[in-house]
């Protein structure tokens, strides 16, 4: 009884630990960058991914250095089910130290979320998506980006 109690209570403790990041569907994505104000700069990302690793420091750094200017960032996360259920996203997040608003894409069918993203979208990552709603700017970069590009993607968008 008491293995069975421990077995639900960890079970417990890991779908809490993962409700921390929001679960959405595409539909739901699209709207909330796409609703937003100022710009939104939106990185597609996984927790296996090492070039996603490297940007995100600079991400980080840049988008809060401009939130003055209207400028955000949103992490989106592609790993799996499992990886999303058992926490180690907001692990990661907190052993890295990434302090940033990041979301889990509940899809598994890049042939849906993919072009809904940006129709040139071949499903590698890193992705990086540059939105202004406002101006109507929409921008996307298929590869990691430097911080250079990644400032000057910015620019462009204010």
């Amino acid at each position: 009884m008491k293995v069975l109690a421990s077995i639900v209570m960890i079970w417990f403790s890991t779908v809490a630990f993962s409700q921390q990041i929001p679960s959405l569907k595409v539909e739901e994505l699209v709207a909330k960058y796409s609703q937003a104000k100022g710009v939104v700069v939106v990185n597609f990302w996984s927790t296996w991914c090492k070039p996603c690793q490297e940007e995100m420091p600079h991400f980080i750094k840049i988008t809060d250095s401009l939130k003055s200017k209207g400028v955000s960032l949103l992490l989106v996360s592609l790993d799996t089910r499992t990886v999303y259920a058992q926490g180690k996203i907001k692990s990661l997040m907190q052993k890295k130290k990434w302090k940033a608003n990041v979301v889990w894409l509940n899809e598994t069918n890049a042939d849906h979320y993919c072009p809904a993203i940006d129709n040139e979208w071949s499903g590698v990552i890193p992705v990086t998506l540059i939105v202004n709603p406002s101006k109507n700017y929409h921008r996307f970069y298929e590869s990691e980006l430097s911080k250079e590009e990644l400032i000057k993607g910015i620019e462009e968008a204010l």
